[in-house]
This record gives structure tokens, sequence and C-alpha cells, in this order.
């Protein structure tokens, strides 16, 4: 039943297959969940408009719509279109197709490294993850679920609880009413491929984005209150990131309206920001009739 995959199996999900020029193929991991991870087609979709681009040029920015639920039973077509080489960016459009039909659309920016004005947000205080409680222990303790049942769903990755605006109050909410931050790593080394650390970030950043716009509302990110899914996802890559050492994902929700919530994010690691990234996705009560 997992929902993300330990890291032998991500690297395998990872290795797409190249079935012509700019056409791939993408697994999917053994699961009994109907539908497809948004993160791993967001990861996979990545991956493969990397694989078409100079290599000494880096994602900035990626931007998704999830069209249709991807079936977790079936493999994925990924089509890539090279819609410019410039000199200094590179762009493609990506289309994932399963059993003809397009589940997401992705477009991709890559750009080359040069000098330029430089300013950041500081990194907010936060106790250190070692410090931090296991996300399975929190989540336990909230639904009277046993942790081992989150540990398995969440595979071979590291989350810590730092804190949110919600029912543990230890981020004050005058400031974001709906504010969650944890820690996040890999729990595996990972190769060293800038491209792959990258797509794991976008992995990742899929796990609690959206349940961010759920906390003045709910106790739980995976309360059965609502019917989620994500609509758009998208993320700029500031700076090279190491997807298997600590980074701090640091969410709020500024609105939830017309049964969809809105989140955004400030990824941080060593102090400095790495990434940034939003999602707009449903958030139905289960109530709701239509």
């Amino acid at each position: 039943m997992s929902l993300l995959s330990p890291i032998p199996e991500l690297l395998q999900l990872l290795d797409l297959e190249e079935i012509e020029v700019d056409l791939f193929r993408g697994r999917n991991p053994r699961t009994d969940r109907q539908r497809a991870f948004g993160g791993q087609v967001l990861a996979q979709s990545l991956l493969a408009a990397a694989r078409t681009v100079p290599d000494e040029r880096a994602v900035h920015s990626m931007h998704a719509y999830f069209l249709r639920p991807g079936k977790a039973n079936k493999p994925m077509i990924f089509d890539v279109e090279n819609l410019r080489d410039g000199r200094s960016f590179s762009s493609r459009r990506v289309s994932v197709r399963q059993d003809g039909a397009v589940v997401m659309a992705m477009s991709a920016s890559f750009h080359i490294e040069e000098p330029g004005l430089e300013h950041q947000d500081a990194m907010p205080e936060v106790p250190a993850a070692e410090e931090c409680p296991k996300m399975s222990e929190v989540m336990a303790g909230r639904s009277g679920a046993p942790a081992a049942l989150y540990d398995q769903l969440w595979g071979g990755y590291d989350v810590r609880w730092v804190g949110s605006s919600g029912a543990d109050g230890t981020i004050p909410a005058n400031v974001h009413g709906s504010h969650v931050r944890i820690w996040v790593r890999a729990n595996g080394e990972l190769p060293e491929d800038a491209h792959l650390h990258d797509a794991v970030l976008a992995y990742l950043s899929d796990l609690t984005l959206l349940g961010v716009s759920t906390v003045p509302h709910a106790p739980l990110f995976d309360s059965r209150s609502f019917q989620a899914a994500s609509i758009d996802h998208a993320m700029w890559f500031h700076r090279p990131v190491r997807a298997d050492q600590w980074w701090l994902y640091d969410q709020v929700s500024p609105i939830a309206i017309n049964a969809r919530g809105y989140s955004s994010s400030r990824i941080f690691q060593n102090g400095l920001l790495v990434a940034s990234a939003t999602q707009e996705g449903l958030i139905r009560p289960v109530t709701t009739k239509r």
C-alpha cells in the first residue's frame, strides 16, 4: 500500500526506457493503490525532459497540470517536445499518456549557470531534524493508527514533524492561519546526478503540500472528510540540492475556497533557499453531492 517507494525501487522507477527519440516509458511501483502518486509522475516527467537538454543546463522551473488520474497498474508514456534551445535556456513540453489519454501536461525550462544579482529570505529558526519527532509518530498519536502504518505508507523516506499552526499550535497563526513545517530527506544515498536530485525533490514535494490547506479545518492530512486531488503543481529550482540530505519544507496555505486549496512553500537546505513550490488541489467535502 506504499505511497512513496523505497530508494532502490525509486531509482528503478526513475530509470526511464527510451522508446525512440524524445519518447520514454516509465514504470509504476508494486502497490495496491488504484491511482499513481502525483509526485512520481512529476519526477518521471522532469527526468524525461532533462534527458533531452544539453548536459550543462539545469532545470529552473516546471509547471504541471494533472488532467486525469494515472493508473497505478500500467506504465506511462512520456512524450517530450523540444520547444526551443536558445543560447541560455532550453524549453520543453511533456505530455504524459496512458491508454491513449493525456494524464498530465508539463512545461519545464532549463538554464545555464551564470552570474547575477543575489538575495534570499532567511531560513526560519527551527529545531534540527534529529530533535524533531518522526511524522509517523505524530500522525499515529492523532489518528490512533499505528506509526508503522504511516512508515509503510511513506516508504524509505525520513520525514520529521517541526510544527504547524493547527492542533499543536507550535507556529503562531497570526501571520498564516494554515502553516506547516517538516524536515524531509530520502533515507538512503542517491547517485551523483543533479537531475535525479531535482526529480526526487519534486517527487517528495507532493507529499504534504495539498494537505496544508486543510490544517484549519481538519486534524489530519489524510482526513476522510475530503475528496482530495492535485490539480496543478509548479516548482522553481534556485540552487543545486541534495535530496538525500535534510531539507526544510516551509509550507503555507493563504486561501481555500470553492472546493480548492492553494498552498505555497519555500525549501531550505543548509540555510540556503534552494527551491520553491506551489500547488492547487481539489479539497471537496465528501458530503458535497454532484
